[in-house]
């Protein structure tokens, strides 16, 4: 098994994480987008439901848009993923590097014999969650635009309100203009302040176990 030390991680260009993060985020994308999709819907029903259950809603769908209906919104969604994964794992190996490069001038500065410049378990979670709030910040428009896709149509019970009216958009450009159109600016960041409260902590934590994963399975075959 080949293992990566720090010195060897800063030898690694910069934008390989970038690059990986996105493709990694498109194909988790992909194969797990009608999930999402369900999610979506089952949250954005109200009260009384329409949908008791994952399965109803999925059978609903079939029905009535049939397997596409499944992935209603895929383009918007990987427009957004493509750079929010980008971004997530590039700033997270970013931070990462500054990190490294910090404890390494702050043991050269205490005379210390020291070589070891890994990082602790939180300064990981603060590199991780730098990355959930600027990737989550820079492409929370996207993500109203993904969920606006999602919801097209959707049944609501006539006591929480009417059917959400088929807004028909053409493209992802041309449901950005009608948001802007009708909701300004402010509606292309509807949501943003709990979106960056769950991406902040839950990037940290991702990152962190992702970290102490690799490194226990390393451990063992090693």
């Amino acid at each position: 098994m080949v293992s990566f030390s720090p010195e060897d991680h800063l030898q690694l260009s910069p934008y390989l994480s970038y690059l990986s993060g996105a493709l990694a985020g498109c194909a988790a994308t992909v194969g797990s987008y009608p999930f999402d999709l369900l999610r979506t819907i089952l949250a954005s029903q109200g009260e009384p439901k329409v949908y008791s259950s994952m399965r109803s809603a999925f059978v609903d769908i079939i029905k009535t848009r049939g397997a596409r209906g499944l992935y209603a919104g895929l383009g918007p969604t990987l427009v957004e993923i493509i750079p929010y994964a980008g971004l997530q794992f590039g700033t997270y190996d970013t931070c990462k590097r500054w990190m490294m490069s910090w404890n390494r001038y702050r043991l050269s500065n205490l005379s210390s014999s020291r070589s070891d410049d890994s990082l602790s378990s939180f300064q990981l979670f603060l590199c991780g969650f730098a990355a959930g709030t600027f990737s989550k910040a820079v492409c929370h428009p996207l993500d109203v635009v993904k969920k606006r896709f999602q919801i097209e149509g959707l049944q609501r019970h006539p006591k929480y309100g009417a059917r959400l009216e088929n807004r028909s958009y053409k493209n992802m450009f041309d449901a950005v203009k009608q948001i802007l159109r009708t909701e300004g600016w402010p509606g292309l960041y509807k949501g943003l302040y709990p979106s960056i409260i769950k991406s902040a902590p839950a990037g940290a934590v991702t990152f962190v176990a992702y970290e102490y994963t690799s490194d226990w399975l390393e451990s063992l075959v090693s």
